[in-house]
């Protein structure tokens, strides 16, 4: 969570004055007051993300402020200012909650190193925590009765008190992304950093840097040091999602923090000693990658030391109504919505269909038909879009099973068929353009790169 709103509390007016212009120069939204009064009433009346604290005040002690914050279950962050003869008491005020302190007269520089830091922290203890809530809200996200995911959840149980690094590989939408929570948050690391590194995301140029972290002035744009991925997963787990897509020549790097548990920052030359849990995803078939000389075979077998497979959602039957009752349960309350159900024939389309896009698909057309549901009605079976993909088609291909105009038997195109037509038509009016016909498409590049793969395109 980036620091957006800060109070500055400190009666000293040119102190005040200065930190305010400072911090607004910098594009924060600021408010300042003299006393504990002022600033009680401005707490009260907005949330902040930072506090200045002075530690003397004409109308009591900053710690009493400081003690109220503390005992706020998402209160701001507080970093206390105080004289060269109190240090000892802005310890003890640390030792109560604060985040840091400062000492006055203090440079503008110092107060920016202050706020990076505050920002950095923050950002961190905000993602951990909501996957500890997360972890103690449910006792399992996956979702299924089927034989295919005891499986799954036999697999998951066994490895997920271990340390040892996990290969998650499967279909686009299958839930891999899900799979390494469950092992995140039935491990032994559940309380620790948990990092999640989108591959597919990041540029090749940026992707070290996302890794390792960076020293300042190591590129153009590198006005400050910044820890990477890896440093801040120190102690806890890191998920490499979709770690195909790792450019060959990061492999070598990686494939060294994975072996030794450390690293240098790019433009550094210190090095950096780390120890995490490693979890990786990919829809790739791996070995194919290796003898295509596209994914090191060294790493390949660093990463594969414990490989999960998550089954497509048409090998896991009866799962299909199950989770689509689920996911009409969950996104009713998230709308708003009471006593809504699918009808019969609603049921029979889900169940029949094939679902390509696996779970994914499955949660969005549910989503989409609870939306557009009408108060009191069950879902019908065309509000769940499954022919949105489909492009203009001629009279022929659009008439049902049977016999088409001539009388010769025609029968409907499967929705593969129907996807790969439309994202073909796209890309040629795109000029084979990918990140123009991903965005007609509604996709990211990523997504229609691999359905290009799919369909030989």
């Amino acid at each position: 969570m980036a620091i957006e709103k800060i109070v500055v509390v400190d009666d000293e007016m040119m102190i005040r004055k200065a930190l305010e212009t400072q911090l607004r120069n910098k594009r924060y939204s600021v408010a300042s007051t003299g006393d504990l009064k002022g600033a009680r009433k401005i707490l009260a009346r907005d949330s902040f993300d930072l506090v200045f604290l002075d530690l003397r005040l004409p109308d009591g002690e900053g710690t009493d402020l400081l003690e109220e914050i503390m005992a706020k279950t998402d209160g701001p962050m507080v970093v206390m200012m105080t004289g060269y003869g109190s240090v000892e008491s802005a310890v003890s005020c640390m030792q109560m909650g604060a985040f840091d302190y400062v000492v006055k007269p203090f440079s503008f520089d110092q107060i920016e190193v202050v706020v990076d830091k505050v920002a950095s922290f923050d950002k961190m203890r905000r993602v951990t925590k909501y996957y500890v809530e997360e972890s103690d809200s449910r006792s399992s996200d996956i979702v299924g009765e089927s034989e295919a995911v005891k499986k799954l959840k036999t697999l998951v149980d066994k490895v997920a008190k271990t340390e040892a690094s996990v290969l998650i590989t499967g279909e686009n939408g299958t839930g891999k992304e899900l799979v390494a929570r469950e092992l995140y948050r039935n491990s032994m690391l559940s309380k620790e950093p948990y990092i999640r590194v989108n591959c597919a995301a990041i540029s090749e140029t940026l992707m070290e840097s996302e890794f390792f972290g960076h020293e300042r002035g190591a590129y153009t744009g590198a006005t400050e040091r910044r820890e990477g991925r890896f440093e801040l997963a120190d102690g806890g787990t890191i998920l490499l999602d979709e770690i195909s897509e790792i450019a060959p020549s990061l492999q070598a790097k990686l494939l060294r923090v994975l072996q030794e548990w450390e690293f240098e920052r790019v433009g550094g030359n210190k090095t950096i000693q780390v120890k995490v849990r490693v979890l990786a995803t990919t829809n790739r078939d791996l070995t194919e990658e290796v003898s295509k000389g596209n994914f090191r075979e060294d790493l390949y077998y660093r990463l594969n030391v414990f490989p999960i497979a998550v089954p497509p959602l048409r090998e896991r039957g009866g799962d299909i109504l199950l989770l689509a009752n689920t996911f009409l349960e969950r996104h009713a309350r998230r709308h708003g919505i009471e006593k809504i159900s699918f009808s019969k024939n609603c049921e029979k389309a889900i169940q029949s269909h094939n679902w390509p896009g696996n779970v994914r698909e499955l949660e969005n057309a549910v989503e989409r038909a609870v939306i557009l549901s009408d108060p009191g009605k069950k879902i019908e079976a065309e509000l769940l879009g499954l022919g949105h993909l489909a492009g203009p088609v001629s009279s022929k291909e659009s008439m049902p099973a049977g016999k088409d105009d001539d009388g010769v038997s025609s029968q409907i195109e499967s929705m593969e068929e129907v996807e790969k037509r439309h994202i073909a038509k796209v890309l040629a009016d795109c000029d084979g353009n990918r990140t123009h016909a991903a965005e007609k498409l509604g996709l990211n590049v990523r997504t229609l790169r691999n359905k290009i793969k799919q369909y030989s395109l």
